[in-house]
């Protein structure tokens, strides 16, 4: 979270390129949407028990649980019109990337409004977006396999009584990459496949490896510990 406001931030000055990038969590976490309450929607106690890791993001939508995924964020200047100003537009642009990043899995997928990647009818992308300093923040995950159980043992549900139900549904209603193929892509496969998917959606762009510079590791280390470590930030409401 720190590191994709610190890239928006250069970026935005033309400090640094626009960027995609593709990453993990160790450990497992929850991250909440901008505008929730954390004490409502995640069992912080339970979190503590398990080793689950907590922060807020800067984008809106409802509490996630990550753990067994592959999370991207992009980062675009929409001054360069690679994608649409208006939102919904620019979401199924974006996802796009993701889509065919799949194929290659044998994965058939589809774009959902507003921010949801479907496959065989269920659920395996979900997105959210910022955008700031004249700048569209995109992250998403794409799931690889999926725990429904451990995922309603931290996350609050309104009524107990109907949790049973609600995984049901869940169970019903998302799917992975492990469900859809039946094989163990490693990460760094999942990875390799999404950037030539992405690199098919912008062909008109050309990406290289870039590796983040020494102040932007400082200052991405700093804004970790003194806003999205802080209990200031992740509980403010």
């Amino acid at each position: 979270m720190a590191l994709d406001e610190v890239l928006v931030n250069k970026i935005a000055k033309g400090e640094s390129l626009p960027c995609l990038r593709f990453y993990g969590w160790q450990p497992a976490a929850v991250s909440i949407g901008y505008f929730q309450s954390l004490l409502a929607e995640v069992d912080t106690k339970r979190c503590e028990e398990l080793g689950i890791d907590i922060v807020r993001r800067q984008t809106g939508g409802g509490a996630v649980f990550h753990d067994d995924e592959v999370t991207y964020s992009m980062h675009i200047p929409l001054s360069l019109n690679l994608v649409p100003v208006k939102i919904l537009e620019s979401y199924q642009r974006i996802c796009q990337g993701i889509i065919k990043g799949l194929a290659p899995l044998g994965i058939e997928a589809q774009f959902v409004p507003l921010n949801d990647i479907i496959a065989s009818g269920k659920k395996i992308s979900g997105n959210a977006q910022t955008r700031k300093q004249g700048m569209i923040l995109q992250h998403g995950t794409i799931l690889t396999g999926v725990d429904v159980d451990k995922m309603f043992e931290i996350l609050k549900v309104p009524d107990e009584k109907l949790k049973g139900k609600l995984i049901s549904d869940v169970k019903e209603r998302v799917t992975s990459v492990k469900q859809l193929t039946g094989q163990g892509f490693t990460f760094q496969n999942i990875v390799d496949t999404l950037i030539t998917g992405f690199k098919q959606e912008f062909s008109e762009v050309e990406f290289i490896d870039s590796a983040l510079s020494e102040e932007e590791i400082v200052q991405t280390e700093e804004l970790a510990v003194k806003k999205y470590g802080s209990k200031e930030w992740n509980y403010q409401r």
